[in-house]
């Protein structure tokens, strides 16, 4: 279960990957990349209840922070032990019933430019279409990633450009789907939520 919520979760922060010049896009679809781009940069804190749906059908539930610039946690319910946080620096995921963390720099991750301030997906080599759906937008991306093969789609409302769900296909076609709700802007948050270390 951990590489599964980990995957999903490096796999979300891969479709915000800077480069020098993205795909070409019509008009249309290059003024809602910017208008999503910069509702993305407008949130500074966030807090949501989300549900993950792993490829074998199992549903696991929970809270999930973001605090820019750098910071998130996946707080996962019980029976779940899980917990991934990042603290600006690393990131961690806690496994309460095995008592370990194991971490990785936040510098050597995607999930660095997920919690960045300056998102522009009309010029990210990553992104490769945006469908309109009657409420939504929904934004296709690739993984370029050597180590990490695979698809994702990232939902937003629209009006109003709230992330909603996202889902990642690896390379065996393996879906995993998080969805959010509830979700809160602006918040105050307590430092302690971010701390990878005891």
């Amino acid at each position: 279960m951990r590489h599964i919520l980990l995957s999903a979760v490096i796999a979300f922060g891969i479709a915000w990957m800077p480069a020098a010049q993205g795909a070409d896009f019509d008009p249309a679809d290059a003024a809602d990349l910017d208008r999503i781009s910069a509702a993305l940069n407008a949130v500074q804190t966030l807090k949501a209840d989300f549900t993950q749906i792993d490829p074998s059908g199992n549903v696991e539930q929970g809270q999930f922070y973001i605090e820019k610039p750098g910071k998130m946690r996946f707080q996962y319910q019980p029976p779940s032990p899980l917990t991934v946080v990042s603290d600006g620096l690393d990131v961690a995921v806690f496994n309460s019933k095995l008592n370990t963390a194991d971490r990785y720099p936040l510098s050597t991750t995607p999930l660095n430019i997920l919690l960045s301030n300056h998102t522009n997906l009309q010029r990210n080599k990553n992104i490769v279409g945006l469908e309109h759906q009657p409420g939504l937008l929904v934004v296709k991306a690739r993984s370029n990633d050597r180590r990490m093969t695979g698809n994702i789609t990232i939902t937003f409302s629209d009006p109003g450009l709230e992330l909603r769900q996202w889902t990642v296909t690896d390379a065996q076609g393996l879906a995993t789907t998080v969805s959010i709700k509830n979700v809160q802007t602006g918040v105050t948050l307590q430092p302690e939520l971010f701390l990878t270390h005891g």
